[in-house]
């Protein structure tokens, strides 16, 4: 491994709150079956959600996005870039070549990604691109997801052609990625204001771009779940004179939440839960 990824030991030490299964790499491997569930999350549910266990800085906004209407969800494979020293390119180069690795330093964590991985990259918003469309290809090719830049990207039309792929960046420049090294492959980065680890949880859409830590990604997304479950039932309620705002805005009473439990019943497509479960997602709301 190069010098500037992080030993797999010290990233499983890192990420000790993941019990689940890990790439070989140790990163926390979230489960297929969460991603895909993750793709009906609100941006606005995993911050608050978050937000009231502690973790303040998960968020980011102020992004130029390839396709607005498209999110981005998975695993966080992570890049640091900092300002070049010719002596510390020079034996990063130099070590890589050795190693049998191919192409220049911004291809290495490229050659790392698999499917269902977001390549996230801490340029810290320098002007210079990280990508332009033929990586953008391989990127696609290799984890078939989108990217998360805090930096540039160029060849703006022809990212927009590949199918199924997105970007949220900094800005869309023609200027190609100059004057910055490789230090930081696999490691915790920051990308603004928000912390982030390999293997966290990505969801990106028009409201910005979450990062939730593995360990939380199940609880993140069954209480926002339940959320837009409680949300269609009080809208239901509402329109149908059942109960007023006010009172579905509010803590339920114990008629409101027997009322929910029946409204789960009459409709299959509702993801089921226990009363206990109700009972504990409303003991620590706050949306």
């Amino acid at each position: 491994m190069l010098a500037q990824a992080i030993p797999k030991e010290e990233l499983i030490f890192l990420t000790s709150a993941w019990k689940g299964e890990r790439f070989e790499d140790g990163r926390p491997r979230i489960p297929d079956e969460l991603l895909n569930r993750a793709k009906a999350i609100g941006i606005e549910e995993a911050w608050q959600i978050l937000n009231n266990e502690g973790y303040l800085y998960q968020y980011e906004r102020n992004w130029k996005i390839l396709h607005e209407d498209e999110k981005v969800i998975g695993r966080a494979l992570t890049a640091f870039y900092m300002p070049i020293r010719p002596d510390i390119e020079k034996n990063i180069v130099d070590r890589a070549a050795a190693e049998g690795r191919q192409g220049r330093h911004l291809h290495w964590p490229i050659n790392m990604l698999t499917k269902g991985d977001v390549y996230v990259a801490d340029n810290e918003g320098r002007v210079g691109s990280l990508m332009g469309d033929n990586l953008g290809n391989v990127i696609y090719k290799n984890s078939g997801n989108g990217v998360i830049f805090d930096g540039f990207a160029r060849d703006v039309d022809g990212l927009a052609e590949i199918k199924g792929f997105n970007a949220f960046v900094r800005d869309f420049a023609p200027q190609f990625l100059q004057g910055v090294v490789l230090m930081g492959l696999n490691t915790p980065v920051t990308i603004g204001q928000a912390i982030v680890l390999p293997g966290d949880l990505v969801i990106a859409g028009r409201a910005g771009v979450v990062f939730i830590p593995a360990h939380m990604a199940e609880q993140v997304i069954s209480t926002a779940e339940f959320i837009a479950s409680k949300d269609r039932f009080g809208h239901e309620m509402i329109k149908n004179g059942v109960y007023k705002a006010g009172q579905v805005d509010a803590q339920w009473s114990e008629e409101i939440r027997a009322e929910y439990m029946k409204w789960l019943e009459k409709n299959p497509k509702e993801k089921k839960i226990s009363r206990l479960q109700l009972d504990q997602f409303m003991l620590k709301r706050t949306w």
